[in-house]
């Protein structure tokens, strides 16, 4: 299988990309039409999905002639997925604590980069806030918004390295 998508891979890429952005524009529709506020980790991981949907767009203009441009987009993909599963597997260790082992909530993520340095912000994000715990979307009542976001990043991450290496 892995075979024949790699023979397809322009087509793969430009799928997954959209995929990527499909993700993004469902978060925004939960956000806008369901009004479900999104965490600072879900903001983070909006990025990350917008951020992989570009490097599968730019692995996509790769011709494959060009062999290290294309190392360098499967690279892309790699890290970027990474990224995005850490921030997403953060977000669903953060949902499983107990209720007395949640941090506290913290201060909304506009205010902390008009106070803070960028670095300071990430690290505030990443250790995690009481609003982060909340789950309030499942599907099919078993899978946080998160557990989602993490299944599905690892998979596009992992297929994208298998089907763009050269």
């Amino acid at each position: 299988m892995i075979a024949t998508l790699r023979a397809h891979r322009h087509a793969f890429n430009i799928a997954a990309a959209l995929i990527c952005f499909a993700m993004f524009g469902y978060a925004l529709y939960a956000q806008f039409q369901l009004g479900l506020e999104p965490c600072p980790l879900c903001i983070f991981q909006r990025v990350a999905i917008v951020c992989l949907g570009i490097a599968f767009a730019l692995a996509a203009l790769v011709p494959d002639r060009f062999k290290v441009l294309g190392w360098i987009a499967t690279v892309l993909i790699g890290l970027v997925a990474a990224t995005g599963a850490a921030i997403a597997g953060r977000h669903v260790y953060i949902q499983s604590l107990p209720a007395d082992k949640v941090p506290a909530c913290g201060s909304p993520l506009d205010y902390m980069f008009d106070v803070f340095p960028v670095m300071e912000v990430v690290r505030k994000v990443l250790t995690g806030s009481g609003e982060c715990a909340k789950i309030d979307w499942t599907f099919l009542g078993v899978l946080s918004m998160p557990a989602c976001v993490l299944i599905l990043i690892l998979a596009l991450g992992i297929a994208g390295i298998l089907v763009n290496r050269r």
